[in-house]
């Protein structure tokens, strides 16, 4: 117990040092903790050599991490996801998997005489990193766009198909389609308990000690275990139960209070298990490193070969096939998870095991720089790719765009987003003939056909071209308006579009958005003619309400804004 203990305080002291210098130089904090384990481990510098003290703190760190998994996996969301994201979905992880358990065989990777190799790496080439991936797109603003909605649609299918190969893993040994049926009815016999559970009886007990947050926090973990123990006695793993004790969880009203209480543990236990891993990590051998090359190659490539295809099929656009075949071109933590239960149950080998958790920590350092850079990625592939011959959705239907003449509008809006969407929703409740001398410039392809079906004249193309802007007839407008802020915009800034239209049509009254008080200066600088600023506005109406709550009219001021709500149908909701 004592050497237990010594072992997790080094453990955690010397991932946190690595942490610290893993966020000033930028980098994965997860990539920290791998070298953390390396470091302390018996390939590093031998300071943690219990072999009993590494499986115990990887069992309870990837006990813990599959409960936090299952809690953000939104059933509600897959069931109800769009036929891009399902086929999209399909197309990645099936044709991942096929693609690599035919090039792992070729090259050699032992499949068969209770050994599994192959099939380890192709599931594990098959899943993306969620935890990389979210913070990516988190911080540059991009969960909300439809490239960012498709990539989390993918990341959901993965984790759920993740949860299947679990159900399967068991049974690899005598892999015939009654075991294999039998351990899917034993999973889904799991999951039903757990969720009529979830559903009819935590609800009552979590609402009784809602206002203690210390037994909501030991109830959550209560939970996890005793789903993960009662999954040990159906013959999966622990891991399978408590991944389902997460899913169930987040079905029920009170997840979001669960999981916030939860996740004061998460962090801690997500540390464990990646220092556990990186003491598993072998020193690399030239065919380790060789085999983690080609699983690197495989893992970039397939996701350009069965993401893009599907999504460009579908008229997605150039940009919107790209970015998610960008976005998910590393592996995933999962991955680790699933050759470690591996190499636990014998079925690979720790050399392959090692060669995953390199590639991971190199794509994971390659892939978040190509992320943070995948708007000029994306700008430099595409006129690459329409010289090869694939047409963009501004070159799919030249009936639709239209002549130079006929794209001619009075009204030029530049990006669309949900104060656009607003401003023309306003303008058709109104009745005001001001609606059809619009145009829309957005690259966003449902934008485009969403705005053809409300019979919105858009030119799809990029803001940030200064080709395009011509193209769009930006010199003939006579009101130029850009209501996206700075933040949400890529490869330009609303100073730099005020600069080219002011360029380009001096004549024209230029509307531009600020975020910053201070910008509102700048953009006037830079020739606008009038700045909007929504905090400003919002500020207004929010006197307008306290002022009327005050006085007692608050129900006439919401009635008001009932009318404006009323039979409003939005291009963005």
């Amino acid at each position: 117990m004592t050497e237990l203990i010594h072992d997790l305080a080094l453990s955690i002291v010397v991932a946190w040092i690595l942490g610290v210098a893993s966020h000033l130089v930028r980098q994965p904090l997860i990539l920290a903790y791998l070298v953390a384990g390396f470091v302390v481990g018996p390939s590093g510098m031998k300071w943690v050599h219990s072999q009993q003290s590494i499986n115990t703190i990887a069992e309870l760190g990837l006990i813990f991490m599959l409960f936090m998994i299952g809690l953000e996996i939104d059933l509600k969301k897959v069931a109800g996801a769009g036929n891009v994201i399902l086929a999209t979905s399909a197309a990645q992880i099936f044709g991942c998997f096929a693609l690599g358990l035919g090039l792992f065989l070729a090259i050699g990777i032992p499949l068969g005489d209770r050994r599994f190799d192959a099939v380890y790496l192709a599931a594990a080439a098959s899943l993306s990193s969620t935890v990389i991936i979210v913070k990516v797109l988190y911080d540059k603003f991009e969960l909300d766009t439809l490239p960012g909605r498709i990539t989390l649609g993918v990341l959901v299918a993965q984790d759920l198909m993740a949860i299947l190969f679990l159900a399967i893993q068991p049974s690899l040994n005598d892999l015939q389609i009654s075991v294999a049926l039998l351990s899917v009815v034993r999973v889904a016999a799991l999951l039903a308990a757990a969720l009529l559970i979830s559903r009819y009886t935590l609800p009552h007990l979590f609402k009784v000690i809602a206002n203690q947050s210390e037994l909501v926090l030991v109830g959550a973990l209560a939970w996890c275990f005793a789903v993960a123990e009662f999954a040990e006695f159906l013959g999966l793993s622990r891991v399978m139960g408590a991944l389902i004790a997460g899913v169930s969880l987040s079905t029920f009203p009170y997840a979001t209070d669960v999981t916030a209480k939860v996740t004061s543990l998460r962090d801690f236990f997500i540390t464990l298990f990646f220092v556990s891993l990186g003491m598993m990590i072998p020193v690399p051998t030239p065919s380790v490193l060789g085999l983690a090359v080609i699983l690197m190659a495989f893992t970039w490539a397939s996701r350009f070969v069965t993401v893009f295809p599907p999504l460009y099929a579908m008229r997605q656009g150039l940009r919107a096939s790209l970015l998610p075949a960008i976005n998910l071109a590393q592996m995933s933590e999962f991955s680790l998870v699933l050759v470690q239960i591996g190499v636990h149950s014998g079925q690979i080998a720790p050399g392959v095991a090692g060669a995953a958790s390199t590639a991971f920590v190199a794509l994971a350092v390659l892939n978040t720089f190509l992320m943070m850079r995948s708007d000029s990625a994306t700008r430099y592939a595409i006129p690459i790719l329409k010289r090869l011959g694939f047409s963009d959705l501004d070159q799919s239907d030249t009936t639709v765009q239209g002549t130079a003449t006929e794209r001619k509008r009075r009204i030029l809006i530049l990006g669309f987003y949900r104060i656009a969407s607003s401003f023309l929703a306003e303008l058709e409740r109104r009745q005001s003939t001001l609606r059809d001398q619009v145009m829309v410039v957005d690259f966003n392809p449902q934008v485009y056909h969403a705005l053809q079906k409300h019979g919105i004249q858009v030119f799809y193309h990029d803001i940030a071209n200064a080709d395009s802007l011509k193209h769009a007839g930006i010199a003939d407008a006579e009101i130029v308006i850009s209501t996206i802020p700075d933040a949400l915009l890529k490869g330009t800034t609303n100073e730099k579009l005020v600069r080219y239209v002011r360029l380009m049509n001096p004549t024209a009254k230029i509307i531009a958005t600020a975020e910053v008080l201070a910008d509102a200066q700048t953009l006037y600088g830079a020739g606008a003619d009038y700045v909007t600023i929504a905090r400003l506005d919002q500020a207004n109406e929010l006197i307008d309400v306290v002022t009327a709550a005050e006085a007692g009219r608050l129900d006439r001021l919401k009635a008001k804004l009932d009318v404006q709500l009323t039979n409003r149908q939005e291009i963005l909701p």
